[in-house]
């Protein structure tokens, strides 16, 4: 099981942010960014500022990170909000998440 550390963690340096809100509304948008931010280089996605979500964040968190490891780097989730974290280890998929503490 994962300890996700509430307090804000500082942000490599290619790093994209997932926004105020990621819910299944707005995950094929959100999806579609995170993909081309990666295609371009993206090591790290900051959560800080996501305060609205649902379990599409999962899913697209978990999507963001497989196409990383497809191109060879895995990507570093920081500051995963802990409601977030919550909903991972209800779904059990805590472990497949690379959060940074």
């Amino acid at each position: 099981m994962n300890n996700f550390a509430s307090a804000p963690v500082s942000t490599p340096v290619n790093t994209f942010e997932t926004g105020s809100t990621l819910t299944h509304a707005s995950a094929k948008a959100a999806l579609a960014a995170g993909l081309a931010r990666i295609g371009s280089g993206a090591t790290a996605v900051d959560c800080a500022a996501l305060t609205q979500f649902d379990s599409s964040a999962l899913a697209v968190l978990l999507a963001w990170q497989r196409a990383a490891t497809a191109r060879g780097t895995p990507l570093m989730v920081v500051n995963l909000p802990a409601g977030l974290s919550s909903l991972a280890q209800a779904y059990g998929v805590d472990s497949l998440l690379t959060v940074r503490h």
